[in-house]
């Protein structure tokens, strides 16, 4: 493998004959052993960049990632080239875990992926000081920033590796602020800065805002015009099943999605939708991360996004084919309160926090210092009725405590069952000749699976049943019986929420969370909010370069194919004179409001019914509005 080139590994495990602009150059620096950090925008083929440097050279890359569905699948997509690769999930045991570090060190194990939380473990990082880690890739990387939209203080965390992992790193992420790709580097502890990005510009994605009171009305419109795959995003999951309803009515195939279903639900769904059996994906925003789905016509979201960055990355999943695709953004009045009761809602009181942690302690009976890394059923609603807790407010609180890394809550998790010899083959043998009553189990066990002396490995006791002519209970009887005896460890399926402590317990009352920080926190959330309330009520600037320029770009062109440019089409002027005569209408009336007449007298290099179309365009788009004496003023 170590003879071949970047473009020669791409087409024998990926089948691609070119690399995506950028991926080149960024695996070449990775190659080059320079810390890197990769701005590439959704869909851009940002794993491409590590997997492929990967591959090449000896060793272990080691992935942190905050996404255990990603994992997964990505787990799964380089399994299925012949690539061996492993994850570690919060919903596997110590033993699992131990058995699968134990592999990436001795076996051929090319990747191994685990979240930013699983990284702090003492026991992990000592087996990673066993590994040959070839590179560090982290993915999501602006969450390691205070400035970005999904901050997680675990993430701080990941440059202590360096100290003994000898590795260049590379930083990936799809959205990130020029404070946020400063703050990224300097977190990382980048030897120097080397920052590679490729332009957010969408060409083909129109994006469009569109002021309704009657929302539900305005989707089926759209839907009608707008034909092709399409995903309607939700603020809440009640409201996905409302819609989805909605769109059962008027006969449009349609599912919902949202993270408290089943993971076998959830699975179906997006299957379903991704091979064009449904239509319409109607979810929240569980919905979407690691989705490839290039034939996205249409995105639409029926309710205001939290921030520029969350809605740039949702509406990104339209168009990914580069043909044309609509971006289309619900709006009215009751969104902007929504949304600032929205953030009130997410950062509640420290004392509010520190009783809620004490209450899950007490709940789970943990007691202090003690619990790292343990799972537990947990139901949210049997909680809040035991100790009267308001339960939107509380989930918020015990989300609040995930993201400051002490628990990692999921919703329902079915763990398919899974078992791992801990005898060796000798041993078994003889077992079997003293036991025959389990002879045929363990040889349909043998025949059926690869691999269950090394590692845990997932089964179906329904199909062993079949295969050894035992009924389904019979098997599981027999599988918890060789358990009890050691002579293997048998995890049955289990479908129940858990939550999991990231860290041992702490005492309630030293919580190390301070107040200023989440002022500060808060006050970021309050920031990003206000930037995307200004997109939505921005009527005359170009929206992908309103985006665009958020994100730090510069000499950004008008898309042509937003609302705002279709509007400005209109007008028979070019975007270098509507700038200049907008530009001087409002240094004109700023502070002194002027009438038509005067703005035209003053305005001397254009035309008139140039400036006229202009006034008359920011007029109708609310950037002008009339005084009583008929004077202009200009809309801040």
């Amino acid at each position: 493998m170590g003879m071949l080139s970047p473009l020669q590994i791409l087409t024998k495990y990926w089948g691609f004959n070119s690399f995506r602009s950028s991926q080149e150059e960024i695996i070449n620096e990775v190659l080059a052993g320079r810390d890197t950090l990769a701005l590439l925008p959704t869909g851009g083929g940002k794993s491409i960049c590590y997997q492929v440097p990967g591959v090449m050279q000896d060793g272990i890359c080691l992935v942190v990632s905050p996404l255990i569905a990603l994992m997964k699948d990505q787990v799964s997509s380089l399994q299925s080239k012949g690539i061996k690769a492993m994850a570690l999930t919060s919903g596997m045991t110590l033993s699992e875990v131990d058995i699968a570090l134990d592999n990436c060190i001795y076996g051929s194990f090319k990747f191994l992926y685990l979240s930013p939380e699983r990284l702090q473990n003492k026991m992990v990082q000592e087996r990673l000081k066993k590994m040959h880690i070839n590179l560090i890739a982290v993915d999501e990387a602006h969450c390691i920033s205070e400035w970005g939209y999904d901050f997680r203080p675990a993430y701080l965390k990941i440059a202590e590796i360096r100290s003994f992992i000898d590795a260049p790193l590379l930083a990936l992420t799809a959205t990130a602020t020029p404070d946020v790709v400063e703050d990224i580097q300097k977190q990382l502890l980048f030897k120097e800065s080397n920052v590679w990005h490729k332009s957010f510009l969408r060409s083909k994605l129109s994006y469009v805002v569109l002021e309704q009171e009657d929302k539900d009305e305005k989707l089926l419109r759209v839907l009608q015009r707008v034909k092709g795959s399409c995903i309607v995003y939700c603020n809440t999951r009640k409201e996905t099943k409302r819609i989805y309803q909605l769109l059962q009515e008027h006969n449009i195939s349609a599912h919902f999605y949202h993270g408290g279903l089943d993971i076998v639900d959830r699975d179906t769904k997006q299957k379903q939708w991704q091979q064009n059996h449904v239509r319409v994906m109607v979810a929240t925003n569980a919905f979407g991360m690691g989705i490839d789905k290039p034939n996205v016509r249409l995105v639409v979201h029926m309710h205001l996004p939290s921030s520029p960055e969350a809605y740039f990355q949702e509406a990104g999943r339209a168009g990914r084919d580069e043909k044309m695709a609509y971006a289309i953004l619900l709006t009215n009045g009751f969104d902007i309160s929504q949304l600032k009761k929205h953030i009130e809602e997410h950062y509640p009181a420290l004392e509010e926090i520190r009783g809620v942690y004490q209450h899950l302690a007490n709940h789970l009976q943990i007691a202090s210092g003690s619990a790292q890394g343990e799972g537990f059923e947990f139901h949210l609603q049997e909680f809040c009725d035991k100790y009267k807790l308001p339960p939107l407010k509380t989930y918020n609180t015990l989300k609040l405590l995930e993201r400051e890394g002490y628990i990692k809550l999921t919703d329902a998790v079915r763990q398919p069952s899974r078992i791992h010899f801990k005898i060796k083959h000798g041993e078994l043998y003889q077992f079997q000749i003293g036991n025959p009553i389990y002879d045929r189990l363990v040889k349909t066990i043998l025949r059926s699976y690869g691999d269950v002396f090394d590692s845990f490995t997932k089964i179906q006791e329904s199909i062993l049943a079949k295969r050894s002519g035992h009924s389904t209970q019979e098997v599981k009887y027999y599988l918890q019986k060789l358990h009890n005896m050691n002579i293997l460890e048998y995890l049955p399926q289990n479908s129940t929420p858990k939550i999991f402590f990231s860290m041992a317990r702490v005492d309630a009352k030293m919580l190390p969370i301070s107040k200023e920080t989440l002022v500060k926190r808060k006050a970021i959330e309050e920031g990003k909010a206000a930037a995307m309330v200004a997109y939505v009520q921005n009527q005359y600037r170009c929206r992908s370069s309103f985006l665009l320029d958020y994100f730090g770009e510069e000499n950004q062109v008008r898309c042509g194919i937003c609302d705002v440019c279709l509007e400005r089409n209109k007008l028979d002027i070019t975007d270098s004179e509507f700038e200049k005569i907008a530009s001087a209408i409002e240094n004109l009336i700023t502070e002194n409001p002027l009438s038509i007449d005067d703005i035209i007298l003053k305005i001397v290099e254009f035309r008139e019914d140039k400036i006229i179309h202009v006034i008359q365009f920011l007029h109708d788009n609310g950037q002008l509005e009339f005084t009583e004496d008929e004077n202009l003023i200009w809309v801040r």
